[in-house]
């Protein structure tokens, strides 16, 4: 399932207009990044955006689903992220809402993470000279 450069530069250039996105290989597929956040993903020559409770029904509507992926375990996965209307290639100034609206949603997941707190280890008390 392995993404060609000719699709990633294709998009690439339809996101253009976001900013300075860059697309990363991993695990097979791309992930789609601005500003170091994730906000979408390529699976073979398939475009998936973010989404969460404010796009979802956006996607439903179009009849499109999620990202799907079998582990090893043998238990489907669905991810939070949902394929990418292909009527939206050919509206540009409406794919990018909906890539705005991916952004708003990767935002939003990365706020709702805790903040991981440094672990306080114990200090060692420093060897006293004569004990």
């Amino acid at each position: 399932m392995a993404v060609s450069d000719e699709y990633k530069e294709f998009v690439a250039e339809q996101l253009e207009h976001l900013g300075p996105i860059r697309i990363r290989n991993m695990f097979g597929g791309a992930g789609i990044y601005l500003d170091n956040l994730m906000f979408g993903l390529i699976a073979g020559e398939t475009l998936f955006f973010k989404v969460d409770e404010r796009n979802r029904a956006d996607y439903e509507a179009e009849d499109s689903g999620p990202f799907v992926y079998e582990p090893p375990s043998g238990k489907t996965v669905a991810m939070s992220y949902y394929e990418l209307p292909e009527r939206l290639y050919d509206e540009p100034d409406e794919l990018i809402l909906w890539a705005r609206k991916a952004l708003d949603a990767a935002l939003a997941a990365r706020a709702a993470k805790p903040v991981p707190r440094k672990s306080r280890s114990p200090r060692k008390k420093a060897a006293r000279p004569g004990k």
